[in-house]
């Protein structure tokens, strides 16, 4: 059995660190974290958790190739792998239309966008050039990543309606069939199996992610008001195809949208918020979500994925799910904790790490005027790093060109500690130093936090 956590990016950074920490120790195994529009930037933020984590996955859920170009989707899952050590999970999808609007992306051909990417992103990270004339990608023989990366990341695909289910089945490592109530797993699936029949045997099993929204406390009433929060704001976003299974209409959520995006009136969206639309998610106690929880179990389900809001208090939802609803579930399906490794559903876990033996590699980095001070612990100085030995030759001018590579050239000058630093990137199956994030004030990494794309 398989538990994984998912937050949205509207937190300030310190308390990403905490809470990834928390389910960590609580016996979590992957700890997703969004990248909606105009929040907090989810790359920085699992950036920060990797050095502060040892064995929990990370992944963004999720991102889209309007938003961030599809070869920089590659570049980011090659060095987000690079930094944790082949434990980050690349999560993609269309997008929200309604979002993409917010800034004038209309989202065009959306089924045809996610395939072709996540073709092209497998391509680069396994060394290849990737040549496309597609419906929504037209790329060179120039497209090829400039330098190898660890492993061809794990790529799960968000998808609510069915025809992206369809195409998660066929394609993709992993789903995560999100903003659906626990009921409609069985529907869910159905597509996913449905995909699977035209499915590569090269791409091995499907991980099949049931996920919930949770809202979870002692006080029913307060994990109440945390969900209905939720609901309130992405009620737009809702498909048909959810909205159906909620037996609702776009007529029911538009007052609550009037009244979070007009009249900016949260305690009126709230009081609209009624128990239809709260059948969405989980709320209650830790028994009341193990209740609604027992028949996914029972069909099979073997990842559950806890999403927001988690709760009125996130880290105290955190310790509760972990002491009380992950054990019972472990004990129901005589399971143990997973240790990161994939759970699976019929033909469904995420690609075997890397088996290449890990190198040591040295980099000497020219100084730059925001450089940060060798001495202090603000940022780490190490990540890990698997392939061969490379030595990487930048100039001592503080210029930003590109560096250097070959296989004979090698910079063997002494700077003085004025003139550059030398980083020492290891792998290890450690965690990064502590200090790295616990040596900055909570006031300093907030203000670092910027708003995304």
């Amino acid at each position: 059995m398989r538990f994984s956590v998912r937050v949205n990016n509207d937190l300030p950074l310190p308390e990403y660190v905490l809470l990834a920490q928390a389910a960590e120790r609580a016996g979590f195994d992957q700890f997703w974290v969004s990248n909606d529009l105009f929040l907090r930037s989810a790359p920085v933020i699992l950036a920060a958790i990797a050095t502060a984590t040892q064995h929990l996955g990370i992944g963004v859920g999720i991102l889209n190739p309007y938003t961030i170009h599809p070869a920089e989707l590659a570049m980011l899952a090659a060095t987000m792998d690079e930094l944790s050590g082949n434990r980050f999970h690349l999560g993609l999808a269309a997008g929200a239309a309604e979002f993409l609007r917010w800034v004038g992306i209309p989202q065009e051909r959306p089924l045809s966008a996610v395939e072709e990417t996540i073709r092209a992103v497998r391509d680069l990270l396994a060394g290849k050039r990737a040549p496309i004339q597609g419906r929504f990608l037209r790329w060179t023989e120039k497209a090829y990543l400039r330098f190898p990366a660890p492993r061809v990341t794990p790529i799960y695909l968000g998808a609510m309606s069915p025809k992206m289910l369809r195409l998660a089945g066929r394609l993709a490592d992993g789903a995560l069939p999100l903003l659906f109530p626990p009921e409609a797993y069985s529907e869910v699936r159905a597509h996913i199996e449905e995909g699977m029949a035209a499915r590569e045997p090269t791409l091995g099993d499907l991980d099949l992610v049931a996920c919930v929204w949770v809202s979870v406390a002692e006080d029913p009433e307060e994990a109440r008001r945390a969900l209905a929060e939720k609901i309130a704001y992405y009620g737009p976003a809702l498909s048909s195809t959810i909205l159906r299974r909620l037996k609702l209409t776009r007529d029911d959520l538009a007052p609550i949208e009037r009244a979070m995006t007009r009249e900016r009136d949260l305690e009126k969206a709230l009081r609209l918020v009624d128990d239809r639309m709260l059948r969405i998610g989980i709320v209650g106690r830790p028994r009341d979500v193990i209740a609604r929880l027992e028949p996914l179990v029972e069909a099979g389900v073997r990842h559950l994925s806890f999403g927001p809001p988690l709760g009125p208090d996130p880290l105290v939802a955190v310790d509760l799910l972990g002491r009380e609803v992950l054990p019972y579930f472990r004990r129901r399906t005589g399971g143990h904790r997973a240790a990161g490794r994939a759970g699976r559903v019929t033909r469904l876990a995420r690609p075997a790490r890397s088996t290449r033996s890990p190198r040591t590699r040295t980099r000497t980095i020219p100084p730059r005027a925001d450089a940060w001070n060798p001495t202090s612990s603000a940022l780490p100085s190490r990540c890990r790093q698997n392939g061969p030995r490379q030595q990487w030759a930048e100039p001592v001018t503080g210029s930003s060109s590109t560096p250097t590579r070959g296989a004979k050239k090698r910079d063997t000058k002494s700077y003085p500690a004025s003139s550059a630093r030398a980083v020492t990137m290891t792998p290890r199956h450690g965690t990064l130093p502590r200090s790295a994030i616990s040596g900055r004030s909570a006031r300093t990494a907030a203000s670092d936090s910027s708003s995304i794309r």
